[in-house]
């Protein structure tokens, strides 16, 4: 096979027929055929092992061992995330330095004391969390072993990683740390999240998490009857706010996922606060969105004030509800030109393996280099899932080796390979 030079490896990657004819390309393909078992043993074991918002040190530290055990060197960094560089082979040569990202998120989103005991029902393996994202670090774990199994020699650096931070709140701060540190190195971005391969996210869905909370004075349900309530007031705004209507094009959504507050059923609660997720794929509708959620919460606020003083409950300004909206993240969006590389690497992976997959927008860590215009995609692991973030989340094994063939063939066609 040619060696390709780093211009034609960033500009027309190595078709993935002429790549899997590599004899150790070929070898890598055979092993994620032979081991595909092995792999979903490897599934169940990061499943099991929790990994909750901001928490996921636990997974990380099984993470290191399997991506070790491969035989490369690994660490974490001061977040949590596992990298593993495996060093290209430009001998001194400026593509040697540059750097492939494949990277799968560690967190979930559940608590700690979720039961996270894998079971095994009509060939589905269920569980929260076996799709998303479990089986993108089995994969990664998966596509590791195989480039070390066959010895494959790339011409670019690979760092394989499983970051922490990607779901709810840690406002993807895994990948941005990754691609601050590689910064100006990076060639490409592939991050690996949830299950099905027939699909390329190749555009990044924008999107803001607002807290909106209120304060107030609280007191006893039946003596101070009347008080101004900061859920109450948070209920009347929530009302206003979930009439809003929304265009189908750009596609926008919104959602109140979480209500906190209070301290017993018979307590007029001190505080309460909400938070809502807004997506779009229009940087203008989520600037309208979020100013009318803040003004929802404001109206909600003077209705209950009005409604307090019409009780005559309030007595003076110690009485008053006061309201903080804060943005607590914001994932940018972006998007991959149709033209790019790494788009036809991922297409001639489809084509060898059998399959056509569809464009997609969706909130990954691909966000944050398309964000930045490094080129960048999120791809499935293979297999199957569904009922993803909920308890009822299940993952099927059947075909999962296509996927892992997939994502293997598009690493090493934006990463060159050496004869």
């Amino acid at each position: 096979m040619t060696s390709l030079t780093a211009q034609t490896a960033a500009a027309v990657p190595t078709p993935a027929p002429q790549l899997a004819q590599e004899p150790r390309v070929a070898r890598a393909l055979a092993w994620l055929e032979r081991n595909a078992d092995w792999v979903t043993d490897q599934h169940i074991r990061i499943t099991e092992t929790p990994a909750p918002p901001f928490e996921e040190a636990q997974r990380g530290l099984l993470l290191k061992k399997l991506l070790e055990e491969t035989g490369m060197k690994c660490r974490s960094d001061e977040l949590g995330n596992v990298v593993c560089e495996r060093g290209g082979a430009g001998r001194g040569r400026r593509d040697a330095k540059d750097v492939v990202l494949l990277s799968a998120h560690l967190d979930t989103v559940f608590p700690r004391e979720t039961n996270v005991r894998v079971r095994k029902e009509r060939g589905r393996l269920l569980a929260p969390g076996i799709s998303d994202n479990s089986s993108g670090l089995a994969a990664l774990v998966a596509v590791a072993r195989a480039v070390q199994e066959a010895k494959i020699r790339t011409r670019g650096t690979i760092v394989f990683a499983a970051n922490v931070g990607e779901e709810g709140e840690g406002n993807l701060r895994g990948m941005r740390k990754l691609v601050e540190t590689y910064r100006g190195r990076l060639r490409a971005v592939i991050a690996v999240d949830g299950a099905s391969s027939e699909h390329i996210t190749n555009m990044g869905l924008a999107s803001r998490r607002i807290e909106a909370a209120v304060e107030g004075p609280g007191g006893h349900s039946w003596a101070d009857f009347g008080l101004p309530n900061p859920i109450h007031a948070l209920g009347r705004g929530i009302a206003r706010f979930v009439k809003v209507k929304v265009p189908e094009s750009p596609r926008t959504s919104f959602n109140v996922g979480l209500i906190e507050g209070g301290t017993s059923v018979n307590s007029i609660p001190h505080h309460a606060t909400i938070k809502v997720d807004l997506r779009s794929e229009s940087d203008a509708e989520l600037d309208r969105l979020e100013n009318i959620l803040r003004e929802a919460m404001q109206t909600g606020i003077e209705e209950e004030m009005a409604a307090a003083r019409e009780r005559g409950a309030i007595h003076g300004g110690e009485d008053n509800l006061k309201l903080k909206v804060s943005v607590i993240g914001a994932r940018p969006g972006g998007e991959l030109p149709a033209d790019s590389f790494l788009l036809e690497a991922v297409r001639s992976a489809d084509r060898y393996v059998g399959q056509r997959s569809r464009l997609e927008r969706s909130s990954t860590d691909a966000n944050i280099p398309l964000s930045q215009g490094i080129p960048a995609i999120a791809l499935g692991s293979g297999g199957q899932g569904g009922a993803a973030h909920s308890l009822n989340e299940w993952y099927d094994p059947s075909g999962r080796e296509i996927g892992l063939k997939r994502i293997l063939l598009t690493l090493l066609a934006a990463a060159g390979v050496e004869e």
